[in-house]
């Protein structure tokens, strides 16, 4: 699954300012490159490329949806059937979308009722990354000058930027 790539980097900024360990690599990858490429080693991504310095509040979260969004191209490069489901097409769609998903997964149909329900719920709820616990931090803006860097760090990468329509290959869609 994947979601706007902004989106995803106010959202994982929101995060680091809860979870202790993240907003220390997160100050530390403002004065180099290497503590991002180590953050990616760790989670057992291929880093190499990725030597880059948290300019702003941003470019952690974008770095994030490069990776992985780079990560399931290559797959899809390598011949794996994968496919992707975009965040704002599930929630626009709900109901449509989880028949899609089950179809393609070869699960009965029938279960979406049942999955839309899930929903409702904060899947995070009782945890420090709560909707309700972190909801309330300001988020970074997104600057001109901003978005003219992180494009710039996505071309590289050769993922969708920021301002296009961004739906990657494989999308599954109920359209």
């Amino acid at each position: 699954m994947y979601r706007d790539i902004v989106t995803v980097a106010k959202s994982l900024y929101r995060y680091s300012m809860v979870h202790p360990c993240m907003r220390l690599a997160w100050m530390f990858g403002k004065l180099s490159g290497h503590v991002t490429k180590m953050a990616i080693d760790s989670t057992g991504f291929d880093s190499s490329g990725f030597c880059v310095r948290l300019e702003n509040d941003l470019t952690a979260g974008v770095i994030l949806s490069a990776v992985t969004i780079k990560t399931y191209l290559d797959m899809r490069r390598r011949g794996f059937d994968v496919r992707a489901v975009r965040y704002e097409d599930l929630v626009a769609r709900p109901l449509d979308m989880c028949r899609v998903i089950l179809e393609f997964c070869s699960l009965p149909v029938s279960l979406a009722e049942l999955a839309v329900k899930a929903f409702d719920v904060d899947s995070q709820r009782n945890s420090i990354v709560a909707r309700s616990s972190i909801g309330h931090f300001k988020e970074p803006q997104l600057t001109p000058r901003i978005e003219t860097k992180l494009n710039e760090l996505l071309k590289q990468f050769e993922v969708p930027l920021i301002g296009q329509p961004g739906i990657i290959e494989g999308t599954l869609s109920c359209s």
